[in-house]
Parts: structure tokens; C-alpha cells; sequence
């Protein structure tokens, strides 16, 4: 993909396919989102619909003809899938198109790479790529594809270079793993001595751009990164926040942020980051009330906490960007329904404050709740024993 300049992003062609099967962008909107957190700029947008994906081209020879004329037409030095494709399919459509073809999965890979600040998180983006690629190694070494080599004889330099760039690949992943185990100890020993403290663990989760760095920025009046963006932050930033003296201090994480079809090899690489979710005690679980689609967002983080073994944690549910709203809600804290639970709803306005202190009392309600049942529970092995 184009690493783009200051100066001038790259143009780029954004093509979706509706298989009718579900959730479908017809304008395209996230993937230009995404598009251009990574410095790129949208110039053409085609949709069209199809019952399957084609095992060549995944959108048929016409349709393919039909992208590159747009393409050449336009301007677009790159095209861009809404879709996850294959890596013959990928090569197959950067051969009949003339440009290079990426889809979602690297779009987001290139993303998390540009964003990553963290050991770890510079750690995990990484074996995300390697993991990638070391499926796409035939479309990389075009040049030194399988010989034959006379009757009967096959093989040559290019399958052995093939296999050498595999095996190295292969080892460098390995590598990567065992630096992200080794950092997997270090945060499991952090989080180990903050249930020794008996600290109240919250952690915010939501879909990107939901607004959970400026939520956090305004409860802890901390100064994490928080911009207008896709994935502005990925690294886990933890602080302590005092509640009083019946609440206590308690520890608050603000995670990355989930996002439609996230790729697997994401949720993979980043389940040590993502852990802080799955062990926290309550999960502030932000959403953009804004956005018309925002139940849909809803569900896919929920698919995704579910992938993390999350989805026991208890959840509140913050309706943030209350200001963007047209009309303001009958009651600022309410109920939801959610998978066929009932979750505690606030709203409120990062950006404003309104509605702040209803969280934080929400928090120091939760702590002290929590604090009196580990007592009890304290209470109750003494007993026993």
C-alpha cells in the first residue's frame, strides 16, 4: 500500500460488494473513513451486487473492466475492497485492473501499523502483517514462480525461493510471539497486583471513533490522543481515579477500538491488550448515539467481546456525542436492551461534560458495591475455614 505524504494523499478507488447476506455500506462511508485515517484520499466509490464471489475475480470479469476504466478515468493509483479477499483473488485483480489491490483486512493492518506506539502494540500490529502476508507470498515473488525444467521435471529456484521466504516469515513470527508472551507476563503481573490492592478494574470498550479517549480524557483529566478518526489510539492507557472516601480509588483502561469484520488476526495479535477487558470488574461500554447505525455497532462489539470472553463482564452503556444529538433523550439514565439483557444506560457529552458526574457516580456506586461484596465474601471464608 502507498505510504502517503503530508503533501498529497494518494487517490484511491473504493469498491463494495453486496452478496445481500447482512449489514451492507452501500455509500461506502466507513471504508472512506478508514481510507483516509490512512492518509489516503477516496476519488471513485462503485458498488454493485452479486449472489456469490467470483473464485477469480470476486466481482466477475465485467465488473472488473468496469474498475479499471473508473480507475483510470478518476485518477486512482490503488484500488480498495470493502471485503476480505483471497490472495489469488488479490493477484488475479491487480493483473486484470494494472494497479494494486488491497482489501479491509490490510487497509486496517496499515492503520494499526501508522498508529502503533507501544513495544506491544508496535509488537502485535507486526505479527498481524506477518501473519497476512505469509498467505500472499506467491502475488510478492511473481518473478520467481515455478519452473519446468524439461519431461517429466519440475521445480526450480523460484519454488525454493518461495519456500525460504516462508520458513523465514514463518520463524520471524514465532520470534514476534515470544516477545508478546514475554510482555503478556509483564501486564498479567500489573494486573495481579492491582487485585492484590483489591482495586476496582473498569475498562471503557466501543466501536472506534465512538469517543471513548475523550470520555477518558474528561473523567480522569488525563491527555490521551483523541481525534475525529478511526482508530486515533491503539494502546491500552491506564490511570487511577480517586472517587472519594467511601468509593476509594479505582483503576480505568481505555482499549482500542472494535469495528466491523475486525480482522481475526487483530483480535489474535491484540488479546493481551484486549485482556484488560475480559478481566475487568465493569465495562463502559461507549456509544457514538449519534450515529443512525449505532444498534448495529452495538451488536458488533458485543460479537467481539464475546471472542475475548468478555461478555460475562458487567456492562453499562455510555450514549456519548449527547451535544450532536437533535433532540435531547426523556431521561439522561435509563435501561437498554441488549442480547436480551437489560443494561443500565447514561448519556452524556464528552466533549461538552454533560453528564459526567452521573458517570462518576454511576463508578462510585459500582466500586462500592463491588468492594462490599468481595467483604462479604472475605467474611464468609472466615467462617467457613
Amino acid at each position: 500500500m502507498t505510504t502517503p505524504t503530508t503533501a498529497q494523499a494518494a487517490p484511491v478507488m473504493l469498491v463494495g460488494v453486496d452478496f445481500g447476506t447482512g449489514a451492507f455500506d452501500g455509500a461506502l462511508e466507513e471504508l472512506g473513513l478508514l481510507a483516509s485515517s490512512a492518509g489516503l484520499e477516496p476519488v471513485a466509490r462503485l458498488t454493485c451486487r452479486r449472489k456469490a464471489p467470483d473464485a477469480a475475480l470476486f466481482v466477475g470479469s465485467g465488473k472488473a473492466d468496469e474498475i479499471k476504466a473508473r480507475a483510470t478515468e478518476l485518477g486512482a493509483l490503488e484500488v480498495i475492497f470493502d471485503q476480505a479477499l483471497s490472495p489469488a483473488q488479490q493477484r488475479n485483480l491487480e493483473q486484470h485492473v494494472g494497479l494494486p489491490v488491497y482489501d479491509r483486512t490490510m487497509l486496517i493492518l496499515e492503520i494499526f501499523a501508522q498508529r502503533a506506539r507501544s513495544y506491544e502494540g508496535k509488537l502485535q500490529v507486526e505479527l498481524a502483517r506477518l501473519q497476512y502476508l505469509s498467505t500472499r507470498l506467491v502475488r510478492r515473488w511473481t518473478h520467481l514462480e515455478r519452473q519446468r525444467g524439461g519431461i517429466g521435471a519440475r521445480g526450480g529456484p523460484g519454488e525454493r525461493q518461495i519456500e525460504l521466504d516462508r520458513r523465514m516469515i514463518g520463524e520471524t513470527i514465532k520470534r514476534t510471539r515470544e516477545r508478546l508472551v514475554k510482555v503478556g507476563r509483564q501486564r498479567s503481573t500489573q494486573r495481579r497486583q492491582r487485585e492484590r490492592r483489591d482495586t476496582f478494574c473498569v475498562s471503557l470498550v466501543g466501536y472506534t471513533n465512538a469517543g471513548k479517549s475523550t470520555l477518558f480524557n474528561a473523567i480522569v483529566k488525563a491527555h490521551a490522543y483523541a481525534a475525529d478518526q478511526l482508530f486515533a489510539t491503539l494502546d491500552t492507557t491506564t490511570r487511577r481515579l480517586y472517587l472519594g472516601a467511601q468509593a476509594g480509588t479505582i483503576s480505568l483502561s481505555d482499549t482500542v477500538g472494535f469495528i466491523r469484520d475486525l480482522p481475526h488476526g487483530l483480535v489474535s495479535a491484540f488479546q493481551a491488550t484486549l485482556q484488560e477487558a475480559a478481566d475487568a470488574d465493569l465495562l463502559l461500554h461507549v456509544v457514538d448515539a449519534a450515529n443512525p447505525a449505532y444498534p448495529q455497532q452495538i451488536e458488533q462489539v458485543q460479537q467481539v467481546l464475546s471472542e475475548i470472553g468478555a461478555e460475562a463482564v458487567p456492562q453499562v452503556l455510555v450514549f456519548n456525542k449527547l451535544d450532536a444529538l437533535a433532540a435531547w433523550p426523556v431521561a439522561m439514565v435509563d435501561d437498554y436492551e441488549c442480547d436480551g439483557r437489560r443494561l443500565e444506560r447514561v448519556f452524556v457529552s464528552a466533549r461538552t461534560g454533560e453528564g459526567l458526574p452521573s458517570v462518576r457516580q454511576l463508578l462510585s456506586d459500582r466500586a462500592v458495591a463491588h468492594g462490599a461484596a468481595r467483604a462479604h465474601a472475605t467474611d464468609t471464608m472466615h467462617v467457613a475455614g
